[in-house]
């Protein structure tokens, strides 16, 4: 009886070890499973329906916008992500698949001065957040696909911003090869 009781306690600590070096490898590989979601939205004209709804952008100082609730565009369109420098600051720039392409071609071709309400959710150095990131007005039909807009982030937010965006893309090429 002695004799399984430290077989037990054998197995037991066994899996506990396991346990925490596998908790302590996941920690340290986290940024690569860190996600985060992207949503566009445009600019329409305030009415009575249900189907738009207004939106403040900007925390230091704050924009009313108000957008059609569905978005144009989410993070399933992005192909890319990545933090660029320009001068006086940085910009978030994703390019967009072949879909997310069209999409955005067509919509900045049909609503010429208006805003695209950018929105995302992502994990920071203070956890999960979720914010409304820009309001760039449309001057030009964009048909190229590349998206470009300063955020209303710190460098390290719009830094966890394109790399949970760029997990998402991978993880979308991952399922489309199926």
């Amino acid at each position: 009886m002695i004799i399984a009781l430290n077989r037990f306690n054998i197995y037991l600590l066994s899996v506990v070890a396991c346990v925490l070096v596998s908790g302590c490898h996941l920690a340290g590989h986290r940024k690569d499973k860190d996600m985060a979601t992207l949503r566009v939205h445009v600019e329409v004209v305030p009415e009575s329906m249900d189907f738009c709804t207004t939106v403040s952008v900007s925390r230091t100082a704050p924009m009313k916008v108000t957008v059609d609730k569905s978005p144009i565009l989410t993070e399933a369109n992005v192909a890319r992500a990545r933090v660029v420098d320009v001068p006086g600051g940085f910009d978030l720039q994703i390019q967009l698949d072949r879909q997310g392409t069209w999409l955005l071609e067509s919509y900045t071709m049909t609503n010429l001065r208006k805003h695209l309400a950018i929105f995302s959710t992502f994990v920071g150095d203070s956890g999960k957040q979720s914010r409304w990131l820009a309001a760039p007005i449309i001057t030009r039909r964009i048909a190229n696909g590349l998206l470009s807009f300063t955020p209303d982030a710190t460098r390290e937010e719009a830094v966890a911003i394109a790399e949970g965006l760029q997990n998402v893309a991978k993880e979308n090429e991952e399922k489309s090869k199926w």
